[in-house]
């Protein structure tokens, strides 16, 4: 609630833990926030988890086992995710039209803008979600 994007909300809340800055935190996850530059693909809360389960697990190398130990890890979140809220995909969460248009400018973040979005209950799931996954 104080302006920061679905991924920035849930990555940066959670990457201080595993070694990364805030500050840093919300720079990489910025880009990621209405589904990725806001094209309204992948949710950026659920892409966010992806990325913390990385941040814990993942490996430097290109180790095939290492990249499917991660891979499994993040197929079983997004899994909860969708159960959760009914679907991973940013334009499906907010009852968009396919198509519908993907203005770069965020909206504003006023107290209307909040009461009409299901963002701040996904993002509460999705950290809910990725702090069982790195327990």
């Amino acid at each position: 609630m104080e302006g920061y994007n679905c991924s920035q909300s849930v990555f940066a809340a959670n990457a201080e833990k595993l070694g990364m800055d805030f500050e840093t935190a919300l720079k990489v996850s910025e880009p990621l926030g209405g589904g990725v530059g806001r094209l309204r693909e992948v949710c950026g809360a659920l892409t966010s988890c992806a990325m913390l389960l990385g941040l814990k697990y993942a490996d430097a190398y290109a180790d095939p086992e290492k990249k499917k130990e991660i891979y499994e890890r993040v197929q079983n979140l997004a899994a909860e995710f969708k159960k959760a809220n009914g679907s991973i995909i940013c334009r499906e969460l907010l009852n968009l039209q396919e198509g519908a248009p993907t203005p770069p400018a965020p909206a504003a973040r006023t107290a209307h803008y909040y009461k009409t979005r299901p963002c701040a209950k996904i993002v509460e799931t999705a950290d809910k979600l990725v702090k069982k996954h790195l327990a």
